[in-house]
């Protein structure tokens, strides 16, 4: 990721808590069969190893998994709030005009190698978790408990899990911190205005 030292994110705990905010991340690998790329939730312990461990799950019908067994360095990505941003809210334009349409977004790129694994407590406990995490929200939350267990056996059949030692991470908060703080303020505003609620999340993560 082209990473100017203005835009570098280097707080691991702001970094750590950018991954957990992820709902869906994509998992990229490159092996024998060309790049490869897959779309799913992942699990972050973050006291496990120096930036911490994810966990996630692909359909054992699914070939990436293969790649992954092959210990090659894979990426994860993971797409915080992003927004287009418009020449007209800078007060420069209005002064000399020397400015350009933008986007802002944060991203935070995670390196390591997978570990596969097949062990079927070790993945109940993995789609448990994962399942937790996102059902807290529900009025009734949905557990693994509620499924029959021979049911359930049959989908854990169909999957396999990976763990994700982080051995490097980069997060970039591209947040106009180029700009001048009038420039910035002004951009803050009209994301503050904005009815898409994508464009207001990135205006609460501005600090000027």
């Amino acid at each position: 990721m082209y990473l100017p030292s203005t835009f570098c994110q280097n707080d691991l705990n702001e970094l750590h808590r950018q991954i957990a905010a992820c709902r869906l991340a994509t998992l990229v690998s490159h092996g024998p069969s060309g790049l490869q790329a897959s779309h799913l939730p992942l699990l972050l312990v973050e006291e496990e190893g120096e930036f911490g461990t994810l966990y996630g799950h692909l359909a054992r019908a699914n070939p990436h998994w293969r790649e992954l067994a092959l210990g090659t360095e894979v990426l994860v990505i993971c797409q915080g709030p992003d927004a287009y941003v418009s020449p007209g809210w800078y007060p420069a334009k209005a002064e000399h005009g020397k400015v350009v349409p933008t986007w802002n977004y944060i991203a935070v790129h995670a390196y390591g190698q997978a570990e596969i694994f097949d062990d079927e407590q070790r993945l109940l406990n993995l789609v448990s978790r994962l399942s937790d995490r996102h059902e807290a929200s529900q009025p009734k939350p949905w557990s693994v408990d509620d499924a029959p267990r021979e049911y359930l056996d049959s989908m854990l059949r169909a999957i396999v899990g990976f763990a994700l030692p982080i051995r490097r991470l980069e997060g970039k908060w591209k947040l106009g911190q180029n700009r001048s703080a009038a420039d910035q303020q002004g951009v803050q505003q009209a994301l503050l205005n904005s009815s898409d609620a994508r464009d207001r999340e990135l205006a609460a993560r501005m600090h000027i």
